[in-house]
């Protein structure tokens, strides 16, 4: 049986969803280990995959190294400001997870829904350009 125009769309749509997965169980289950799988996963398929699973890859990777990015700023700055035995070092634990933690997460989530949709989704301020899906 010859293969349908069907198959690179399903294709996509399944690496699409792999790589937003992999985006959240490194945000909320196996940092790293999510991680090393997710760039190993980008660097096997970023040049032969449908459309639709190259703009999720290319999501999912840049949010990864933004999320990698600030919580390397939150440490920095509990760290220039007195170190993890200051009394305040809760207070800006607290603010990074309820501020930048939980705002990847959700948008990570609204990423994996457009993944199972079959739809492109660009991450605010931080997703990366998706040429002739995205405007």
């Amino acid at each position: 049986m010859p293969p349908s125009d069907a198959e690179p769309e399903v294709t996509g749509t399944a690496l699409a969803t792999t790589a937003e997965a992999l985006y959240l169980t490194n945000l909320l289950l196996v940092p790293g280990i999510a991680f090393a799988i997710l760039v190993w996963l980008y660097m096997k398929h970023i040049d032969n995959a449908a459309p639709l699973a190259q703009c999720h890859l290319r999501q999912t990777l840049s949010a990864s190294l933004w999320a990698g990015v600030l919580l390397i700023v939150a440490n920095v700055v509990i760290l220039a400001l007195g170190g993890y035995q200051a009394p305040y070092t809760w207070v800006i634990v607290v603010l990074y997870f309820v501020t930048c933690h939980a705002t990847l997460v959700m948008l990570g989530a609204l990423g994996l829904a457009k993944a199972m949709a079959a739809k492109p989704y660009r991450y605010p301020l931080i997703g990366r350009p998706c040429p002739g899906l995205l405007p």
